[in-house]
């Protein structure tokens, strides 16, 4: 067998030299240039001096069958789904599917039925073999049900399951629960996408306390060595605005006071939720659209407090009097 092979990858290495050597000594009939390339699908050899097409092989690398529409490409294709993180498994596993009907839609007999159950059962239990997996199950269910509650992409979902298994792999899930942990990987994957949800935002969906979230958050960033940046409030300033439905131009008002503030360094040490809103309030004072602190809290989720002193702060780096 493995003179056979050795024999087999000697003569492919012969065939791919003397493609090689045809290649270089090919001229073009026309220029006589040796400057040729091929195009990017590989179907055609071109002269690169004056243009001409030496060579030219059409073929179809796509599959044999045709489908026009989403369910037909659907039932021709030969794939299963991607694999992601966000399953335990990856989606690599088999399910066995709860209908009780076989390949052509008729009802099972009341013995076949009691099969595939005893069939799911055991699935179920190979699936989830080892307390890790068992582990990673629960904490990427909890994981999918906030990201669902917060409305986030599924990219975020997939960072999320990324962070986890990395923690779950330095073993760092030891001694803390396992909601605490998917919660604070979810609020730093939302930070490393760029998705502005607050820290009360993401304890509002989870069953753990925000400081127990903002604790172990600390902890996995350092032990991980996550690069997170500062939050910037103008990306809160959209979705509030929204919210209260306030013009554009109290947007664009509030991302101009947050800007000009920031440069003269008044945000280092600030919460940017209540930078946001204390922004937004400014504005719609400056807009005649004038909204109330409380309404700005309760969609920043900050107290009025907050506000007040940001605000107060803000007016005067714009050089306008309270």
């Amino acid at each position: 067998m493995e003179r056979t092979r050795r024999r087999q990858e000697q003569e492919n290495g012969s065939e791919q030299k003397q493609e090689q050597k045809r290649g270089e000594s090919q001229q073009c009939p026309e220029c006589e240039s040796t400057k040729l390339a091929k195009s990017a699908d590989g179907t055609e050899l071109t002269c690169e001096e004056c243009g001409l097409v030496l060579e030219q092989e059409n073929i179809d690398r796509g599959p044999e069958w045709r489908a026009f529409n989403h369910q037909e490409r659907q039932n021709k294709s030969r794939v299963g789904a991607p694999t992601t993180n966000t399953m335990h498994d990856k989606g690599l596993t088999t399910t066995i599917d709860w209908k009780d009907k076989d390949a052509y839609g008729q009802s099972l007999s009341s013995e076949k039925r009691t099969q595939m159950n005893r069939l799911r059962k055991w699935q179920n239990r190979i699936r989830t073999k080892d307390a890790g997996e068992r582990n990673l199950q629960f904490a990427l269910s909890e994981s999918d049900r906030m990201a669902s509650g917060l409305g986030v992409p599924r990219s975020v979902r997939e960072v999320a399951s990324v962070i986890y298994r990395r923690a779950l792999k330095e073993d760092l899930i030891r001694g803390r629960s396992i909601e605490g942990v998917a919660t604070a990987t979810l609020y730093a994957a939302c930070r490393k996408e760029g998705i502005p949800r607050s820290l009360e935002e993401v304890a509002g969906v989870s069953r753990v306390e925000r400081k127990e979230i903002g604790r172990t958050y600390r902890y996995i960033s350092q032990e991980l060595g996550l690069e997170m940046k500062p939050v910037d409030p103008t990306k809160y300033v959209p979705r509030f605005c929204s919210e209260l439905d306030l013009p554009e131009e109290v947007q664009a008002k509030a991302n101009e006071i947050i800007e000009t503030s920031a440069e003269q360094g008044m945000l280092s040490g600030k919460s940017p939720t209540g930078y946001a809103a204390a922004a937004i309030y400014a504005a719609s004072l400056l807009c005649n659209e004038k909204k109330t602190q409380r309404e700005v809290a309760e969609v920043a989720q900050v107290t009025e407090v907050t506000i007040r002193n940001r605000y107060q702060e803000q007016i005067e780096a714009m050089g306008l009097t309270g």
